[in-house]
């Protein structure tokens, strides 16, 4: 172990078995920022869930909120609106939209860190081709990935949608707001 950090043992999150944790000290004034950008077509609770466990993890968090060709996203700004309104509990968190690249967002907002949520083999093969290009943008700049807890694995924006255009409840699934907006007809 070197100079800089400790190692401890404790129960892991789960409380079920010990983990080995290496608490590592750094200096107060480096502030680590990390960037969690996607569409968010509507914001579900899974993505709510990586959100409040990377709060806990990095000292500021980036909800980028992207346009895309390819998913033909709703309003922009509702979903930034839509997006502040599910994550306002959580205190160092902000939501912002952008339109131009990730990598060119990330050092926009000071990230160091872009952070991807993985539930599926599938997500893994697409988000690892894309950290391979943001490294080629921007070399320097890391991402970690972070699994859904298991109640929210199978949650998908593109799933809540459907769900939604057949009149079925969503409420379980996303904030009592997006909810509202889908079934007002904001969000398609």
């Amino acid at each position: 172990m070197s100079e800089s950090g400790q190692e401890l043992v404790s129960l892991c999150p789960d409380g079920n078995r010990s983990c080995i944790i290496f608490a590592f000290s750094r200096p107060e004034e480096i502030m680590t920022t990390v960037l969690y950008p996607g569409t968010f077509n509507p914001i579900h609770n899974g993505h709510a869930d990586l959100v409040e466990r990377a709060a806990k993890i990095f000292d500021r968090v980036v909800l980028g909120i992207a346009t895309s060709a390819q998913k033909e996203p709703s309003i922009l700004e509702l979903r930034v609106k839509l997006a502040k309104a599910s994550l306002a509990h959580i205190d160092n968190v902000e939501v912002a939209g952008f339109t131009n690249l990730t990598v060119d967002f990330a050092r926009e907002v000071g990230a160091q860190v872009i952070l991807k949520g993985i539930r599926t083999v599938t997500d893994f093969e697409f988000e690892f081709q894309m950290l391979s290009m943001n490294r080629a943008l921007q070399p320097g700049m890391e991402t970690v990935f972070l699994a859904p807890s298991e109640q929210f694995s199978y949650i998908s924006s593109t799933l809540v949608r459907d769900i939604a255009s057949y009149g079925g409840d969503i409420s379980k699934f996303v904030h009592p707001i997006v909810a509202e907006a889908m079934l007002n007809g904001e969000i398609v």
